[in-house]
């Protein structure tokens, strides 16, 4: 298949910027700074200790049953073996 030639690309281009030209005839508004509003916080920035306040009291209570079965097997390793 053939290229397009450099001459079609160039009047392509010059179509494009005219019809650019004619959708956007005057330069963007600008909003005076008493009307613009505050910029939003997302939900997801919070306070990470508050949103995971139960972690840190799991994570112990796990930390404490799995050691307890290591103890009881290491038990049970002595007596039955």
């Amino acid at each position: 298949m053939a290229k397009k030639s450099r001459r079609a690309k160039a009047k392509h281009r010059a179509k494009a910027t005219e019809v650019v030209r004619v959708r956007h005839p005057q330069q963007p508004r600008t909003i005076p700074a008493e009307l613009q509003s505050p910029p939003r916080v997302s939900p997801r920035v919070q306070d990470s200790a508050s949103q995971y306040q139960y972690v840190l009291p799991e994570i112990k209570r796990i930390g404490i049953i799995a050691g307890l079965l290591i103890l009881v097997l290491i038990i049970l390793y002595f007596v039955l073996g």
